[in-house]
């Protein structure tokens, strides 16, 4: 059985897609049936919503003049990486927005894709795909209005890469919206010492602090690449209420928005006039980027 399993996972990468790692992909396979038991291993994520969603929802609408009543994200484009059984793209999808939800291991989204069928509204506005990050980026370039990546950063095996990919199939000016875990002492004793081991919110061995990323070094990253961060915002969960609420501190999990540099940002005449009254009359177009 586990040699066969092996064998799945290795043709899976045979063609090397460098953010998946293979390891963190067999400790979700023993999962994948369990996404929509909301007292199981995934409770964390099923009260995240009440938190990430809104998050989400808001930020967007904050960017936007066009409010549909009952759907406020209407028209919009959501690319959910690595989506697991469908936690987020649901809600995203009652709010209008078109989903569409990777991941690269198979049984999730088979998961996924038999929970969405039960709501015609939800079939119709989701799509699943078992797919890389990488994958998407040879069919989809420039496509989505915007990324979202919850709980999945510290999971990848290159996040340079990752964040690379999600520039090329974000377009200009779209945003990425990430939610993962800090890498301090707190979040060693907290996410993996009382949530693992001690009160078994999560399953044993889910996650590895070397892989969690401080949130200086994820803002360095997006910057690097052309994104800018808008937010940063701490969240704190409660393991005896379950439920999820913002904080100051980033010092376990914390929520990022960034958004994709414009390609052109003298698209609108106003830009244009006072880049030129800014410019000397020689400056080749373009030049302020």
């Amino acid at each position: 059985q586990l040699s066969s399993f092996r064998f799945t996972v290795k043709r899976l990468f045979s063609t090397s897609h460098s953010s998946v790692d293979s390891e963190e992909m067999k400790k979700f396979q023993l999962l994948a049936h369990k996404w929509w038991d909301e007292e199981g291993e995934f409770s964390a994520l099923h009260s995240m919503n009440d938190i990430r969603v809104p998050f989400i929802r808001d930020s967007l609408l904050n960017m936007s003049s066009n409010y549909h009543l009952g759907n406020p994200l209407a028209g919009v484009k959501i690319l959910d990486v690595g989506c697991g059984g469908g936690l987020l793209s649901e809600p995203l999808g009652r709010l209008g927005a078109s989903v569409t939800g990777i991941d690269p291991l198979e049984d999730n989204i088979r998961t996924a894709d038999r929970h969405k069928s039960f709501d015609p509204v939800l079939a119709k506005r989701i799509q699943y795909k078992s797919s890389s990050l990488e994958e998407m980026v040879e069919e989809s370039m420039e496509t989505f209005d915007v990324i979202v990546a919850s709980e999945v950063v510290e999971h990848v095996a290159d996040l340079e890469t990752f964040i690379k990919c999600c520039s090329q199939v974000l377009k200009p000016e779209g945003s990425l919206f990430i939610t993962t875990i800090n890498k301090t002492q707190l979040s060693y004793v907290l996410g993996i010492v009382v949530a693992e081991k001690i009160m078994g919110i999560v399953p044993e061995g889910t996650h590895e602090w070397e892989k969690f990323v401080p949130p200086e070094e994820l803002e360095r990253l997006l910057e690097a690449n052309g994104f800018s961060v808008k937010t940063v915002n701490g969240m704190l969960y409660n393991p005896l209420s379950g439920s999820w609420s913002w904080m100051e501190s980033t010092s376990v999990n914390y929520a990022v928005h960034a958004v994709k540099s414009g390609a052109q940002r003298q698209s609108s005449p106003a830009d244009a006039m006072s880049e030129v009254e800014g410019e000397q009359p020689s400056a080749p177009a373009g030049s302020a980027l």
